[in-house]
């Protein structure tokens, strides 16, 4: 514990906030290759099993990032886009890969929230 003197010199050091998407570098998106892709299972009340990729950044970072949607077509050294966005039922999850970008695909006949899917208007 301090005196307070030793505070009045000094003063107490405020703690500092790690960025969660340190990866991204400011980015608001970023196109990085997926190399593993894995079934995650979320915390206590849920259940089910996430899609998630292992992406590998050109800044040697390596984070999971969230497959949003029912099912997908990424293949090893498939190429996508990243966003921030954590996962909250998913520990260690914090970003989220883009739909309908690159070699994700969006989903077909997908009517409700369209724009967060790739997916494009049924004629």
């Amino acid at each position: 514990m301090p005196t307070s003197n030793q505070l009045i010199r000094h003063g107490r050091e405020e703690k500092r906030r790690t960025d969660r998407t340190r990866a991204l570098e400011k980015c608001p998106q970023k196109q990085e290759y997926a190399c593993v892709f894995r079934r995650g299972k979320p915390k206590k009340p849920n259940s089910a099993l996430r899609k998630i990729a292992k992406v590998r950044f050109s800044n040697r970072h390596d984070i999971f990032a969230y497959i949003p949607g029912e099912g997908h077509n990424l293949q090893e050294h498939s190429i996508v886009l990243v966003r921030g966005g954590r996962v909250k039922d998913l520990p260690g999850v914090k970003s989220h890969c883009i739909r309908g970008v690159r070699d994700l695909l969006g989903i077909p006949d997908r009517r409700r929230g369209r724009s967060k899917y790739g997916a494009e208007r049924p004629k």
